[in-house]
């Protein structure tokens, strides 16, 4: 089955099925009860950032891969109360820990391929 990654997302199962649904505001634009479902699975999203992200994320009940495909961007992942800048070149991925607050510094339109277990998944703004 080919898939352009932008407009659908395809969460893989821990009994190793996947299910395929329309990514993007559809998919966001679901209720949080149907979403949060979703993350009990590993969701592989992709997403284009054209500026810094507005806020910190972090996901409680798994890591997260993320794959600079085109652009560039730094990562800040918040570790033992301080924040480390980790500089991602096209073809780079960062693992994020589970449990670690993190956002990103966007320097040219740039996307990115994620793979995360996203139950749980907490947000707070940038200051």
């Amino acid at each position: 089955m080919k898939l352009e990654v932008e407009k659908n997302y395809v969460a893989l199962a821990a009994d190793g099925t996947s299910r395929v649904v329309a990514g993007g505001e559809q998919f966001w634009s679901l209720p949080e009860t149907e979403i949060e479902a979703f993350g009990r699975d590993l969701l592989i999203s992709e997403f284009v950032s054209e500026g810094d992200w507005p806020s910190w994320e972090m996901h409680p009940k798994g890591d997260e891969f993320v794959y600079l495909v085109s652009g560039a961007a730094d990562f800040l992942i918040e570790l033992d109360n301080e924040v480390q800048r980790i500089p991602l070149e096209v073809g780079q991925a960062v693992l994020v820990p589970r449990g670690c607050w993190h956002t990103a510094r966007v320097f040219e339109t740039s996307r990115m391929l994620f793979i995360t277990r996203g139950e749980g998944t907490q947000h707070r703004a940038v200051t």
